[in-house]
C-alpha cells in the first residue's frame, strides 16, 4: 500500500504545476493520496483531479472560502467516511477527513498554523487541546490508524535547519513539541517516515523567502503518524523533491498493508 500525504497550498495552484500528471506518470502505484490546503470548495476541484487514475475522491473544504480544507484519494471505495472529529470551531475550518476499511482508519489531516500571529497561536493551542482527546480515543478503539497530513510542528532539531533561532518561533516551541512526544512515546503513535529514516536535513516544507528551497532551509512539519501495528509495516519511505507543486513536498510511505 502506498499512501502520499501532501500539502497542496491550493490545489488548483498544485495542478497548474503539474499534479495530476505526476499522479498519473511518476509517483508509481499509489493506494492512497491524502491532501491540504485545498483552499477551495467542491466546485472548484479541476476535472483532473477529481478521480486520478480512476480514484474515489472525498473533500472536506473550509466554510470560509479559499482556506484551509483537506481531501482523501483512494483506490478502493472506503466502508465509511467521517468529515471533522467534533470540534465545531476547527471543523468549520476542514481539518479533519477520515476513511475506513475494516480495522483501518486512514486520515488526511490539516493541523492550523501560529505563524500569523498570536491570535492564529492561540487557534492552535485550542486546537492542539481539543485534539489530542480524539487522538486517545482512536488509539482506544483498537483500529488501526494511520493521521497523514501537515501537523506544522517540527519535533526535534533534526526536524529543520536553523532550529536554534526558531525556538521561540511556532512550529518549534517547547508546548507544542512537548505535545507530539506525548502522543509518541505516551499514546503509543508512530512517526513513520523518523522509523525509516535517522538522516539529519530531511525536510518536507521551505519558506518561499531568502532562497530557502534552493538552500535547503527547511522544515519537517508533514508526518505519517501511526498505530504501531501499521507502522511495523512500512517499508520504503521518500520525500518527492525533483518537481515542485507547492512549498510542501509530497511524503510517501509504501506499506505491506493490503488496503
Amino acid at each position: 500500500m502506498r499512501v502520499i500525504s501532501l500539502n497542496v497550498n491550493g490545489i488548483r495552484s498544485a495542478e497548474r504545476k503539474g499534479l495530476s500528471r505526476w499522479l498519473e506518470k511518476a509517483a508509481g502505484p499509489w493506494d492512497v493520496l491524502c491532501v491540504q490546503e485545498l483552499k477551495a470548495g467542491h466546485d472548484d476541484i479541476p476535472d483532473s483531479l477529481r478521480a486520478p487514475q480512476g480514484a474515489v475522491s472525498f473533500f472536506h473544504p473550509a466554510q470560509k472560502k479559499g482556506y484551509s480544507g483537506v481531501g482523501l484519494y483512494v483506490r478502493r471505495a472506503p466502508d465509511k467516511v467521517r468529515q471533522g472529529f467534533g470540534h465545531k470551531e476547527f471543523d468549520g475550518e476542514g481539518r479533519y477527513l477520515q476513511a475506513d476499511f475494516g480495522n483501518l482508519s486512514i486520515i488526511s489531516l490539516y493541523q492550523p498554523s501560529g505563524s500569523s500571529g498570536p491570535e492564529r497561536q492561540a487557534a492552535k493551542f485550542r486546537f492542539l487541546e481539543a485534539f489530542l482527546p480524539h487522538l486517545k480515543k482512536l488509539k482506544r478503539a483498537r483500529r488501526e490508524v494511520l493521521l497523514c497530513g501537515d501537523w506544522n510542528i517540527a519535533h526535534q532539531p533534526i526536524d529543520l535547519k536553523n532550529w536554534r533561532s526558531n525556538q521561540k518561533n511556532s512550529g518549534f516551541l517547547p508546548e507544542e513539541r512537548a505535545w507530539l512526544t506525548h502522543a509518541f512515546d505516551k499514546l503509543g503513535y508512530v512517526d513513520v517516515f523518523r522509523k525509516l529514516d535517522p538522516r539529519p536535513e530531511q525536510y518536507t516544507w521551505w519558506s518561499n523567502r531568502g532562497r530557502a528551497w534552493d538552500k535547503n532551509v527547511g522544515w519537517r512539519i508533514d508526518y505519517h503518524i501511526a498505530t504501531p501495528g501499521l507502522a511495523a509495516t512500512a517499508r520504503t519511505s521518500a520525500i518527492y523533491k525533483d518537481e515542485r507543486f507547492s512549498d510542501h513536498a509530497p511524503l510517501i510511505v509504501d506499506y505491506d498493508y493490503v488496503l
